[in-house]
């Protein structure tokens, strides 16, 4: 009796333990753990991510660059899907069998109960004509959200383009984007990225057992809207962006024009480029892909990123030099015997300039004049101290921008070269270099790289008397049209402003009787200097940079074609044309020879092809043009270099004329 008793106690404790255990249980999971209350409400809540718009990016006038296109993504939870017509679907979106699984499978290894892309960048038509037929199919639904548009499809390499995030680009944010989220990836798009982007906003639908919305979560308490992003009014003139692209079609190389007296960029070409809203929609990776595999790199930046000797463009900069250490006067003259010899090496002229003082040097672009200026430079402190004296000498250069990055306002910018003395002691020997060994450097050749943004930023330089101002592509930022600081912010370049003046003396008889008098525009006053840079891997690069007006100037520009030979023939007339379209607003020079330019092909051969032929986009594949088309073109570009080299013929005659 006592045993049944006892038995009775015991079993009545542990069903009172039991159920001490369920209610607390019961209390942790309804008050202290909400995640059954997610769960339950992950069935009837949808969270939708409202994706603000990023802000649109103007010219200098205002007008559109970049501005936002709505787009659906269709997005699908895995766990809520039901047997249906795949088929039926696949012919709806336009996708085969295999392209269904492969997604499908993405998406349940993304997650089984997280809703993600199925397929992305939907236009609203298409998505409108699928939304009709989306309640057949269980899961899938669709998610608004904006897209880049480019109105003129033009600056795609200022602008740059916005893609997927990756992995790194979460880490790197502090877990701020989620996978599928947009990020720029280059160009103003990634520069910039903070302030276009906005801030995300989350929207809580009500939906019913068949996933169809019924209605706000709560009238909207809980929700949050997305903020916009902001507006970016960018330095480029897109009327003559145009122009720059236009003269450059069938040509490598760059276009870019500043406005010295605020380091604004006016023009920023890249050539080939390609239209930016190839970057855009469902065949993004397709154009990319074919932009890839193109031989001439239209992906390629190249303004900031492409390195060329400066050539004679790098003349007046080592004048400056010289006439600031006081080596030479604007008086100071050198014989030209059509060569210069330093030690037992000839460095030929281009002409017999005899006689040859700093202006007349500028003017005829005499390689002995300036051989003569680089040699006392290196020897002014005695030929066995030709170390120091050369890195005092390339860090009066690197003032200047060369060498070091300019930090204009744009991703992946690359520095160009001024050779270190540790080069040459590796060739020569340490300290067993004097300045025969490195007079390549007397006519911006040999290790001097720079970038076309260099280039021009030393004609600001030079049209300023002195300093420059850090170049950039974006001059105000939001509605209250903030400028960055450092944009505002002088560099001096360590030269007194009386030397400029012989120089540019040197640079106007350049335009007006000297290699580039194809480049002269009546009515106005422009200071420049051709180049004409070796290449090892071909026909010469064909360079011209100069500033105008002469006392006032409004635009500094550098300009580089590719292969293209002489710098008179071919760089120097794009350049004027730029010149008059922003100072005038129109070309006077005839319309025949502005079309000879834009028409032009100075496309070099693709490595290991033959003929050249006739490129019209650079996505698109070459056409096979026939044999006799072929013939047609070789006759075309011998037409070219006879004329080149008659338009270089006559300048000099010009010129001997003049003296």
């Amino acid at each position: 009796m006592n045993s049944f008793f006892e038995r009775r106690y015991i079993i009545t404790g542990i069903f009172i333990t039991l159920m001490v255990i369920l209610l607390a249980r019961l209390f942790y999971i309804q008050v202290v753990d909400d995640r059954y209350f997610l769960f339950a409400n992950n069935n009837v809540i949808r969270k939708n991510i409202l994706f603000p718009a990023r802000g649109p990016i103007l010219d200098r006038n205002n007008k559109i660059l970049v501005q936002n296109e709505p787009v659906y993504d269709l997005m699908v939870i895995p766990k809520q899907v039901k047997p249906f017509d795949t088929l039926e679907f696949c012919r709806l979106i336009g996708i085969d069998k295999e392209g269904f699984d492969k997604r499908f499978q993405k998406a349940r290894g993304y997650s089984l109960y997280k809703a993600s892309a199925f397929e992305k960048q939907l236009s609203v038509a298409f998505y409108r004509s699928l939304q009709e037929r989306l309640s057949d199919f269980p899961g899938f639904f669709g998610q608004l959200r904006s897209v880049r548009s480019y109105p003129d499809s033009t600056a795609a390499h200022f602008l740059g383009y916005t893609g997927e995030v990756t992995e790194k680009d979460i880490e790197k944010s502090g877990k701020y984007y989620r996978l599928q989220d947009y990020i720029g990836v280059t160009g103003i798009e990634k520069a910039y990225e903070e302030v276009l982007r906005g801030q995300r906003g989350v929207e809580n639908l009500l939906v019913d057992s068949r996933n169809v919305p019924q209605g706000r979560y709560a009238h909207g308490l809980y929700d949050t809207a997305a903020v916009a992003g902001e507006r970016l009014i960018s330095s480029l003139d897109i009327k003559l962006q145009k122009l720059g692209e236009k003269l450059m079609r069938n040509k490598v190389g760059s276009i870019v024009a500043i406005e010295p007296a605020t380091g604004e960029i006016l023009t920023f070409v890249s050539s080939p480029t390609y239209d930016p809203n190839l970057m855009v929609g469902r065949q993004r990776g397709n154009h990319m892909a074919a932009m890839y595999k193109d031989p001439y790199n239209p992906l390629l930046t190249r303004p900031i990123q492409a390195y060329y000797s400066p050539g004679s463009s790098f003349k007046p900069l080592d004048a400056l030099i010289g006439l600031q250490e006081g080596i030479i006067t604007p008086q100071t003259s050198y014989f030209c015997p059509h060569y210069y010899m330093a030690g037992n090496h000839r460095v030929n002229c281009e002409h017999y300039d005899g006689p040859t003082d700093l202006r007349k040097g500028i003017a005829n672009s005499c390689n002995t004049y300036f051989c003569y200026v680089f040699d006392r430079l290196m020897n002014r402190n005695g030929a066995k101290k030709t170390r120091g004296t050369f890195l005092d000498w390339r860090e009066k250069v690197s003032k200047f921008g060369l060498g070091v990055k300019l930090n204009v306002d744009l991703p992946n910018e690359k520095r160009g070269n001024v050779p270190e003395p540790e080069r040459y002691d590796k060739i020569f020997g340490k300290n067993r270099w004097r300045s025969s060994s490195i007079i390549s450097l007397a006519i911006g050749q040999g290790e001097l790289l720079a970038t076309p943004l260099q280039l021009a930023n030393i004609e600001c330089t030079i049209a300023n008397r002195g300093y420059y101002y850090t170049p950039h592509l974006i001059k105000a930022i939001g509605d209250k049209k903030v400028i960055r600081k450092e944009f505002t912010e002088k560099h001096d370049v360590g030269i007194d402003a009386e030397y400029f003046q012989p120089v540019i003396d040197g640079m106007q008889q350049v335009v007006e009787s000297g290699t580039a008098v194809n480049a002269r525009i009546p009515g106005i006053v422009m200071c420049g200097k051709t180049g004409t840079v070796q290449n090892s891997r071909g026909k010469n690069h064909s360079v011209f940079v100069a500033f105008a007006p002469r006392d006032t100037p409004r635009i500094a520009i550098a300009v580089v074609v590719e292969n293209a030979g002489f710098g008179s023939s071919w760089a120097a007339p794009i350049a004027s044309y730029i010149v008059e379209q922003y100072l005038r607003d129109t070309i006077t020079k005839p319309k025949a020879q502005v079309e000879y330019i834009i028409n032009a092909n100075l496309l070099p051969p693709p490595k290991g092809s033959k003929p050249r032929v006739i490129r019209r986009d650079s996505v698109k594949k070459n056409s096979t043009d026939t044999p006799a088309k072929q013939i047609t073109l070789k006759s075309a570009q011998k037409t070219d270099t006879k004329k080149e080299r008659t338009l270089e013929l006559a300048s000099q005659a010009i010129r001997r004329n003049d003296e």
